[in-house]
């Protein structure tokens, strides 16, 4: 399993834009993005946070869209 670059919420929020994710709100420190993909709506919570944890990361936002650890590499 490839590793997990250490980024911040920041650097996701861009990552994700780039996927076509558009910002729809933030409620304090927590930034929600939606995207619309055919019939289905993905949303998805980034903490904007300067680092983000690992687990956070692997299982609160890359597999909700899914999106492979290479792929999101790549978007960075």
């Amino acid at each position: 399993m490839p590793k997990l670059p250490q980024v911040s919420g920041k650097d996701v929020v861009k990552a994700l834009e780039k996927i076509g994710f558009n910002k729809v709100s933030q409620k304090g420190s927590h930034i929600k993005l939606q995207r619309v993909k055919g019939n289905l709506t993905q949303i998805v919570i980034v903490p904007n946070h300067k680092t983000l944890k690992k687990g956070t990361l692997r299982n609160g936002i890359l597999k909700t869209i899914p999106l492979t650890v290479e792929e999101f590499k790549n978007l960075l």
